[in-house]
């Protein structure tokens, strides 16, 4: 080849390395530099696997033994095939000691941890035993049922292990993710897995009614209160539910996000006796695909709102019924219990920023969020003797009172407390909303009282309950 065009090809290869070099240089000065992600590939870190996570995390898990006295009745009939039933809620009322078993997780050097509402929930007793056997008494300071969390303090701890809290909202199906807890009381142990699902919403979850992270790693009983970590060690929920025919483990589990881990912590380092949810005052029903098309909806989802008290939130922003609840705070809603849980991480006295499909246009308003006024006055009433029904106790309605007991946003009348010792044995109910006392309506507990005490020989109560009318009628 003639020299000059061995030159020429030089100086052509020498242009085209320097370009893909500036190429390059580019590229990382405006792409962000990613965590990196990959799959083990020597023979010493498929070994490891895990271990090293595991051994971080492990001794921010606990176990936790309970005690609680659980009254049952000691029936003649108990264990027959025939009678049993027949014969349900015969015999003498005894206390019994229940024992149970589950787990929890560390939030904090000074001893707060968490775990189920139905793993520690009317407990007498609470043992917690570390990781490394050393025991501690244990006491509930924040307690919520119907987010089937819980919130211990082992009293006097300094330095105990702990997992952080990750934002759950960042989590994506197809994650990574460990269950540690204590299955069948065998011991700690470890499962592994993948985050199955995100926003898993309904009822058939036991007492809980807020949305969960769903994973197939093996949950068992006993995980109850356990953790949910991510690759990194982080606690993105807490184990709480299964799926399954047989009592154990098919794959389908259940974990309540880490978000609202951080609501409880927060609400329990404050103070609070009881945990504090915003009050929506709303009644409302997922939109589906025909209801989507008849609005002009584009895609089926969000909340059609169909009632509202005067005294919500939501009424005084301007929403309306007809108007649809899109989404609070950036996060996508499509059922109420969604909807609960982003107004309970937003927390009480914040502002949530709420997307509403109103008249055809969406629109962004801020709602403030509250918990439930309890005005007017509930102003509690205990029936006297000169009722036939004494002991018993009303109270007004007003929105806490609708909050407190699940009411309709509709409900009239006075709301019985307690049923006292003749109102259980009459048929009542906590609960039950009381609407007419001998076919007169009442709006109060004094006119509620003022009603009994002038019955003659025939009582005769409207009773509301779960939705519908109950006539109960009694000879005095």
């Amino acid at each position: 080849m003639p020299p000059l065009r061995i030159a020429h090809l030089s100086i052509r290869l020498a242009i085209l390395q320097a370009t893909l070099l500036a190429t390059l240089l580019a590229t990382l000065a405006v792409q962000p530099v990613l965590a990196e992600t990959r799959v083990p590939e020597t023979q010493a870190e498929i070994s490891l696997g895990f271990a090293p996570l595991v051994k971080a995390a492990a001794p921010a898990v606990v176990n936790i033994y309970v005690k609680r006295v659980v009254q049952t009745r000691a029936s003649p009939f108990q264990g027959d095939p025939l009678f049993e039933d027949m014969f349900r809620g015969f015999g003498e009322l005894r206390p019994r000691v229940q024992n149970s078993l589950g787990s929890g997780v560390i939030l904090s050097p000074d001893g707060y941890i968490v775990s189920n509402y139905h793993v520690v929930g009317e407990a007498t007793d609470i043992r917690v035993v570390l990781n490394d056997r050393r025991e501690f008494a244990a006491r509930v300071v924040l307690a919520d049922e119907q987010s089937d969390l819980a919130l211990l303090r082992i009293e006097g701890a300094q330095g105990l292990p702990h997992l952080s809290l990750r934002d759950s909202d960042t989590l994506e199906v197809g994650e990574l993710v460990l269950a540690i807890g204590n299955p069948f009381g065998v011991g700690q142990t470890v499962s592994s897995g993948i985050v199955s699902g995100l926003a898993r919403s309904g009822g058939a979850m036991g007492s809980a009614r807020g949305y969960f992270i769903q994973t197939d790693a093996p949950i068992n009983p006993g995980n109850s209160g356990g953790a949910l970590i991510d690759i990194n060690g982080d606690l993105i929920g807490v184990n709480t539910r299964i799926v399954s025919r047989s009592g154990g483990s098919n794959g389908i589990g259940f974990a309540i996000p880490a978000r609202l881990v951080g609501a409880f912590l927060a609400q329990a380092e404050a103070g609070n006796a009881r945990f504090l949810r915003p009050w929506a005052g709303i009644n409302g029903q997922p939109v589906d695909s025909d209801i989507a098309e008849s609005i002009g909806l584009g895609l089926p989802g969000g909340i059609m709102v169909s009632e509202l008290h005067r005294e919500s939130p939501f009424f005084k922003a301007g929403f309306a019924p007809g108007d649809v609840i899109l989404s609070i705070d950036g996060q996508l809603v499509n059922t109420p219990a969604e909807m609960i849980f982003r107004m309970s991480v937003a927390g009480i006295g914040n502002t949530a920023e709420v997307s509403v499909f109103h008249e055809g246009n969406i629109a962004t308003r801020g709602v403030t969020l509250t918990t439930a006024p309890d005005v007017p006055a509930r102003k509690a009433l205990v029936t006297g003797d000169n009722t036939p029904l004494p002991g018993v106790t009303l109270l007004n309605l007003n929105p806490a009172v609708l909050a407190e007991f699940g009411l309709p946003l509709s409900s009239d009348g006075v709301v019985v407390a307690e049923t006292g010792p003749l109102g259980a044995r009459a048929g009542l109910r906590a609960g039950d909303v009381i609407t007419e006392i001998n076919g007169t309506r009442v709006s109060d507990t004094r006119a509620a009282q003022r009603k009994l005490a002038a019955s003659g020989r025939w009582l005769s109560l409207t009773v509301e309950r779960g939705g519908q009318l109950v006539q109960l009628r009694f000879r005095l």
